[in-house]
This record gives structure tokens, C-alpha cells and sequence, in this order.
């Protein structure tokens, strides 16, 4: 059976559609929530504080866009619940799912990580990602249609230097996003992951603004630079719009060659 392919004019079009991004307050989540809202989403910007949320939900209306600001911790199943159950009451459904809030909370040897470090990241990095995508599946079930995108990390494939438990996480990630991908395709659910390399955000400040792990990390980027938060939102577009409406189980590294070398 032939399938119809979107026009040029189409291409990236997501008018209609509501969206949720967590960790959307700044960094690479805030400018994944822009993009979505210029391409004509009803963006839902997610974090854990309501007024840094409902600043960038309130700088995307003021451009013309369509948001609203939700607060949810993604480290605490109860919030989960309760955005979730928002998200119905006020849209009634969800297209797109971006799973970007993290934490990382401990940098230095693995041997030295303690229980409270490892649980933080676990609880958020994988059970956070798993029942926000497990949620927001149940809704795209009965729509028959919907988009979960991942960002990861290029440490889920080679582990950061004294992120062990961060890059454990995010290798989880990965792994969670090929199992959605293969098991959510028959409900019409799309399931893939975007690899950021090193990226200038607060996130990631204690590894951006320590010139010596910086010239390390340099060495091993082709492109010699790390990268700016909004060099990661044409690829979430490309991943959660009709462009890609035969792509599941893609893990898309977004990271100037890092892997590569």
C-alpha cells in the first residue's frame, strides 16, 4: 500500500499538534520547545519550576507562538501522574513527546559515586524517561499516532570521563528508545533519540568552562568546537515532523564527528 508523502510546504508542518517538552525552561530543551512552537505546535514547556517555565511558555506567545507552563519533576512518579493527568483535562491529547530534562548530579571517579548520586540520576535519566514515555504512550495508543523523541547523549555510547553513572544513564536511553521504537510502531507511535555532543549549556558548564577537560574533549571533535543548545533543534524537528514519518528506532548523533574519531 502506497504512502502519501508530505509536500515541501508540509514538510516540517505541525499545526494542530500539542507537544510536550521536559527541561524546557533552558538549554537544549528550550530551544527543541521554540523551534516546535514556530513550526506551529502547541508547545507545553515542562521543568521543575512553574515561573521559569511559564517565562519561556510566555516568550513564545509574545512571538506569536502557542504555550502553556506545567511544572513536573520527572524524578517523582506522583508529578508524572499529575501532568499527565493535566495535559488530558486541558488538550485532550499529545503528538510529541520530548523527553530532554536529566540529571547529573556527580562528577568524579565511579568507584566514589554514592547511593544518593546514583539513585538521583537513575530515578530521573531512566525510570523518569521510561513512565513519561510509558504515559504519553497510552495517550498516543488510543489517537493511533503520536512521536516520542529522546535526547540522550554521545556519553551513551562512549562514557564521559568522571560521568559513569550519567553515562550509564544515557546508555539506558538508548537501549529504551530502540525497545519503545520496536514495540510502539503497530499503535502508530514513532520512538528515536537524538546524541548531543558537548554543548554549551549550564548543564553542562562544569565540563564547558574547565579549559583544560574542554581542550581534551576538543581533540576528539572534528569540528573543534562544542556546540550551541539551538544546533539540536533542527534535528528534534526532523525527528518529530512528517519528514520523518518512516524513521523509529533512529539514534541521530548530533555531536561535529565526535563519534566518528
Amino acid at each position: 500500500m502506497s504512502q502519501s508523502l508530505p509536500t515541501a510546504e508540509n514538510l516540517f508542518k505541525l499545526d494542530g499538534q500539542v507537544a510536550l517538552v521536559t527541561g524546557a525552561s533552558r538549554g537544549i530543551g528550550e530551544q527543541i520547545a521554540r523551534t516546535l512552537a514556530a513550526y506551529g505546535a502547541h508547545v507545553i514547556v515542562s521543568s521543575r519550576k512553574i515561573d521559569t517555565c511559564e517565562a519561556v511558555a510566555a516568550s513564545i506567545r509574545e512571538a506569536g507562538g502557542k504555550a502553556d507552563a506545567i511544572a513536573c519533576h520527572i524524578g517523582e512518579m506522583d508529578q508524572i501522574s499529575s501532568l499527565f493527568e493535566e495535559i488530558k483535562s486541558k488538550h485532550g491529547k499529545l503528538d510529541i513527546l520530548v523527553n530532554n530534562a536529566a540529571a547529573n548530579p556527580y562528577f568524579g571517579h565511579v568507584l566514589d559515586t554514592d547511593l544518593g548520586a546514583f539513585q538521583k540520576t537513575v530515578d530521573v535519566n531512566i525510570r523518569g524517561y521510561f513512565f513519561m514515555s510509558v504515559e504519553a504512550g497510552k495517550i498516543m495508543r488510543k489517537q493511533k499516532s503520536g512521536v516520542i523523541l529522546n535526547i540522550a547523549s554521545v556519553n551513551g555510547v562512549i562514557p564521559g570521563h568522571f560521568q559513569g553513572i550519567y553515562s550509564i544513564t544515557k546508555a539506558a536511553v538508548i537501549s529504551m528508545t530502540k525497545t519503545f521504537a520496536k514495540e510502539c510502531a503497530s499503535a502508530g507511535i514513532r520512538v528515536n533519540a537524538i546524541l548531543p555532543g558537548g554543548t554549551d549549556t549550564k548543564f553542562a558548564s562544569a565540563l564547558t568552562t574547565n579549559d583544560q577537560i574542554l581542550k581534551q574533549l576538543l581533540t576528539h571533535v572534528p569540528m573543534n568546537r562544542i556546540a550551541e543548545p539551538s544546533e539540536m533543534a533542527g534535528a528534534a524537528l526532523y525527528l518529530v515532523s512528517p519528514a520523518s514519518s518512516y524513521t523509529t528506532g533512529s539514534i541521530l548523533a548530533v555531536d561535529g564527528g565526535y563519534l566518528t574519531a
